[in-house]
């Protein structure tokens, strides 16, 4: 069985929430602070990767 690779999410913020967007199948809303030096932050619970646009072409 082959696993997806987890979604990468561009943002111009640097506080994001996420709930797994799958809405009822999803994870309970949590809320992320992407990390000023890398400009990154992984969900614990889906892996989804949050890159603030700062650093997305870097």
């Amino acid at each position: 069985m082959s696993q997806d690779a987890p979604e990468i999410e561009v943002t111009d913020k640097w506080r994001v929430a996420c709930d797994g967007g799958q809405g009822a199948l999803g994870h309970p809303r949590v809320w992320l602070s992407l990390d000023r030096a890398t400009g990154e932050v992984e969900c614990g619970y889906c892996d989804k990767k949050f890159i603030h646009s700062s650093k997305a072409d870097a």
